[in-house]
């Protein structure tokens, strides 16, 4: 990302990192499973001359939204070996998240201790920059604690349990450094056949097998053969045997589909492709068919790797120290040969298929959360009457009127498809005149089409002149859902469902984060495959973007709903409920201050929300003047915990509670504002923006934050704090919906048409765009290669997501299914 000088140019930057990642090119960090958003385009290799290792480092690679800034912050010298200590792992989870994520160790130190002290994504994000070398949202979230260590816990307990827990054995259990290795071990060491069955002891050295035998069989013969088999476990179980499996040219082949929905599996059935090239929707496609019994997998790996496997476990790692006996040379490869047929082989199948969808799950969840991150932040249509219109046939088109605050003015249902068309029309007309409403927003559902086709010829009849009116049509995925919630019925308890619905569509354009943010993510009609990848990491994923968004855009607090403020971090329900209560009590807040007194608010929630948090003058009162609101004094602004003092907290205005500055730094900001002169009374005024920019030509930003003694990162957000205009919106710099007067038919559309259109969806196969004939076309992936593109447009079209606004041309109209296939020409600013 360009890193540009002035104040205008670095709030914008600071902007666009969270909303939508820098896409980056493919490396080998995508083999063990990191995250990235935007469509990946992999060159296509020969891979069947190359080989591959489980588990080889990949090689650094620093995950951020800019160029490598930050130096280390701060790094425990023991804070490595404390949590070695409290996992009793044996291995340093630091250096091992380091290396599975690809980010400097020292950044993944201060992640891990940031995190350990209750500290949330966004705000470790936004006011920890330097401390995590500037790293995004996504990148974070990536590097936290596993829960490898708690999980060997329990298999050490279940095995010390069957009595077959060995020192040996709990040692390599401590040393595994995945889950799948984890399970191969211990399920391994329960088929070990019994020693007391055998009667004899052994100990192995590092490059030679000295045996002991205490023989009670009835042949050497099975001696041998017992002695293979402890061997051959031995060898599947030693990590680094597993390491080593160098494998090439392997298959994924799904095959013998059966006839129960055959038809969404076509593509599957003799299916066969290199692992290496297999995309992730394809994975989780074969994964599904197979769940379902219509498709059998298999992963097919070469005849060589198992001479390639004997060769070194006999030439090298299993070799003895002396030179062995005939007979005994052929005990050890008939353990290779077992180990390799019955343990390994299955191992590496199982891990094949383990890491493939592990990767393309998070593919799945990346591309879900950079569709819902895009929904979420869509520009707010703001100061404009508005009517939404849930469409239907048999039970009518049902509409909501809401003013410009998202007030409810007026719901009713017309029949506007019925044979009173006309008499609905001129209802419809005297309604739109009376609140003088413009903006008509239709949702996507059943009758869409037809609602506005209606609309857009009575607009070009002049039905409702002299108004101006235009229309535009909104995804209305979740209204029904939302609309019988308990959160609609506290919300609007009077109204009947069905209107409730009409209300949400209005709202979702008027301010599409606080609506949405009422709806559970997967019913936004967004994403791919949601319903195949892990619940608890997808919701995670979810949970945890809606609450950066949240975060970042923040929340007038005299203003927002309750179910907004759950989202902000370091809130939950119960703190938001104090909140509105404490509100519903005293008043508006007048400043950030006062969330002391609200019950549950210690001074580590305080830390986490007080940045994300607005007091706006036009909301804390409608009077001028401060002593006029209904505050709590000095001397009673207190309240009592146990074991704590009283907490008194000011009762006047502080300027800065409008802006982005966490009021730990408040002090700093106040020390910046008298060298340049200026005060916190005209915030964002031009006057003050002009002295700030003066003094940045002047000065450096780094000789200015050491003259005010902090760091550039923090400087940088008092700088934008300061010269962003009163009630800056993050939104509102990013596309809205598109209201038009008319439209076009499919029956207009022809290959080589070129329309504009807005992305309504993304999928790991392709893009779905809104062309306005009340159909979303298909960009295929292979369709929006960069080198299509001009210079300037190759990285955005990496990164498309729900609205970005495209240029595209017709490839196919399929009138019989309503399908149009479509070419990326440009994305449009």
């Amino acid at each position: 990302m360009a890193n540009k000088s002035g104040p205008s140019n670095r709030v914008k930057e600071e902007r666009v990192s969270f909303i939508v990642s820098e896409a980056t090119e493919t490396d080998k960090c995508s083999s063990e499973g990191s995250s990235l958003s935007g469509f990946k385009l992999k060159k296509e290799e020969q891979v069947e001359d190359e080989d591959f290792t489980f588990d080889e480092p990949c090689p650094k690679k620093q995950k951020t939204s800019r160029a490598c800034l930050g130096h280390p912050t701060f790094s425990p010298s023991s804070a490595a070996q404390t949590l070695r200590n409290e996992l009793n792992m044996n291995w340093d989870l630091i250096e091992l998240l380091s290396n599975l994520t690809c980010v400097e160790r020292w950044v993944c130190e201060n992640i891990i201790m940031l995190l350990r002290e209750d500290n949330t994504v966004p705000f470790v994000v936004r006011y920890r920059k330097d401390m995590i070398n500037h790293m995004d949202a996504d990148s974070v979230r990536d590097v936290q604690l596993v829960s490898l260590a708690k999980k060997t816990q329990s298999v050490i307990q279940t095995l010390k349990k069957d009595g077959v827990l060995t020192t040996d054995l709990e040692q390599t259990l401590r040393s595994c450094r995945s889950v799948d290795e984890l399970d191969h071990v211990a399920a391994s060491s329960q088929k070990l056949a019994e020693p007391k069955h055998l009667a004899l002891k052994w100990r192995l050295q590092r490059n030679g097998l000295n045996r002991v035998l205490k023989v009670s069989l009835s042949s050497v013969e099975e001696v041998a053969t017992g002695v293979e088999h402890i061997l051959a476990d031995m060898i599947a179980k030693d990590p680094e045997t597993l390491t080593h499996g160098a494998t090439k040219g392997h298959k994924n082949t799904a095959a013998q589909a059966k006839n129960k929905d055959i038809d969404k599996f076509q593509l599957y059935c003799d299916f066969t492709c290199n692992i290496h090239r297999i995309q992730p929707h394809q994975t989780l496609a074969i994964n599904r068919g197979e769940s379902l019994k219509i498709l059998t997998v298999k992963v097919n790996i070469p005849d060589r790797v198992k001479s390639d496997f004997s060769r070194w476990c006999l030439n090298s790692r299993w070799r003895p120290k002396t030179m062995p006996r005939e007979e005994h040379h052929l005990i050890l490869k008939n353990a290779v040969d077992d180990s390799y047929k019955r343990l390994i082989q299955p191992f590496l199948s199982r891990s094949y298929r383990t890491k493939l969808t592990s990767a393309a799950e998070k593919e799945s969840i990346a591309m879900f959360v950079r569709n819902l991150r895009q929904r979420l932040l869509a520009g707010p249509v703001r100061g404009s009457i508005i009517m939404g219109v849930d469409p239907g046939y048999k039970h009518g088109c049902k509409l909501a009127i809401l003013s410009p605050t998202s007030q409810i003015l007026h719901t009713d249902i017309f029949y506007l498809h019925a044979s009173s068309q006309q008499r609905e029309a001129e209802k419809l007309r005297y309604l739109m005149s009376k609140y003088s409403c413009t903006k008509v927003v239709i949702g996507n559902g059943t009758a869409c089409r037809e609602t506005e086709s209606l609309f857009a010829d009575l607009i070009s009849r002049g039905n409702f002149h002299p108004l101006d009116v235009s229309y535009c049509i909104t995804n209305e995925a979740g209204a029904s859902i939302y609309s019988v919630s308990p959160e609609a019925v506290k919300e609007m308890p009077d109204l009947d469902p069905n209107l409730r619905s009409a209300v949400s569509i209005a709202r979702r354009v008027q301010d599409p984060l606080a609506e949405l943010v009422k709806i559970d993510p997967k019913h936004i009609g967004i994403g791919t495959y949601q319903h195949d990848v892990s619940t608890s990491a997808l919701k995670a994923a979810l949970d945890g973007v809606v609450q950066e968004c949240v975060s970042f855009v923040g929340v007038d607090i005299n203003m927002c709903s309750e179910t907004l403020m759950r989202h902000v971090a370091g809130l939950n329900v119960g703190r938001a409920r104090s909140i509105a209560e404490w509100r519903e009590q005293n008043g508006p807040f007048i400043n950030r201050e006062q969330l002391k007194l609200v019950k549950g608010m210690g001074p580590k929630t305080y830390q986490q929300c007080a940045g994300f948090i607005r007091i706006n003058p036009q909301t804390r009162c409608s009077c001028n003047t401060v002593s006029s609101l209904p505050c709590v004094p000095a001397k009673a602004a207190a309240k009592k915990g146990k074991g704590k003092a009283v907490i008194s907290v000011s009762t006047s205005f502080n300027p800065l509670d409008q802006t982005c500055i966490h009021p730990e730094s408040y002090h700093v900001a106040q020390r910046f504002l008298s060298i340049v002169g200026g005060s916190t009374d005209p915030i964002g005024s031009s006057q003050l923006r002009q002295r700030v920019e003066n003094k940045l030509r002047s000065s450096s930003m780094e000789e200015l934050a050491k003259t005010v003694d902090t760091s550039t990162e923090t400087l940088q957000l008092i700088t934008d704090g300061l010269t962003q205009p009163p009630g800056f919106d993050i939104r509102q710099n990013f596309g809205q919906a598109d209201f038009k007067q008319g439209i076009v038919s499919m029956s207009d559309l022809q290959v080589g048409t070129v329309l504009t259109g807005r992305v309504d969806n993304t999928a790991l196969f392709g893009a779905f765009v809104d062309i306005g004939v009340g159909r979303s076309g298909l960009i295929h992936k292979s369709n929006i290669t960069p080198d299509k593109l001009p210079v300037n447009q190759r990285r955005r079209s990496l990164a498309l997501g729900p609205g970005e606004r495209v240029e595209v041309r017709v490839l196919n109209v399929d009138h019989q299914r309503g399908r149009i296939g479509l070419d990326l020409i440009r994305v449009l600013q």
